[in-house]
């Protein structure tokens, strides 16, 4: 078929009447979105594989530790090792329960030294009543003391077990008077003074 027209004014008019510009800024805001998906998507790249150098040196210095740890482990000192432990505890645990018993005994012997002891402070020094007169019917000291103490005389003995101070209450006349006793005079002597001074 032949054209009226030449064909390159017609493919020149046929251009004109395409209005392609929108189309080329289009196309270029897609050549800058992919560019910026491609930078993006680089930068991930390289930080996905940093982190994956990363845990890769991570997982050898485990893997290097774990061979060490499983080379110097030995299954049969691990096991004695256990059973050594085992051994001291149930030992310790025995001790502690022989303690906690020998506690409670020691316990329960304080209880009855303390009402002992409790006993002895209400009898006081010289002992209950039963355990004085005992003692009164057999020491003749004893008896001349307390006679003594009725007449309000208190004697008092040096180391070498004499008499070598009385001491004289007069209830009556509210006197109290200190004799120091020497051998040198008889005891009829300090008998009359005593009575005297009486």
């Amino acid at each position: 078929m032949l054209l009226d027209e030449d064909p390159a004014t017609l493919i020149h008019h046929t251009i004109g009447n395409f209005n392609i510009h929108p189309d080329k800024i289009a196309i270029g805001r897609i050549h800058e979105s992919l560019s910026t998906l491609q930078q993006a998507r680089d930068l991930r790249i390289r930080e996905a594989e940093g982190a994956l150098k990363k845990l890769s040196r991570n997982l050898t210095t485990l893997s290097s530790h774990h061979s060490e740890t499983l080379s110097s482990h030995n299954s049969v000192d691990h096991a004695s090792q256990i059973v050594e432990l085992d051994t001291q505890k149930f030992r310790i645990a025995k001790t502690a329960s022989d303690l906690e018993i020998e506690g409670e005994r020691l316990e329960q012997e304080l209880e009855a030294l303390k009402g002992r002891l409790q006993d002895l402070e209400i009898q006081g020094v010289e002992g209950d009543e039963a355990a004085k007169a005992r003692r009164e019917i057999g020491d003749p000291t004893i008896l001349k003391l307390k006679v003594y103490r009725s007449l309000g005389i208190d004697v008092e003995v040096d180391n070498g077990g004499n008499y070598n101070k009385a001491i004289i209450r007069n209830k009556l006349k509210g006197d109290v008077h200190v004799v120091n006793i020497d051998p040198k005079f008889s005891r009829f002597f300090y008998a009359n003074y005593f009575w005297q001074t009486m």
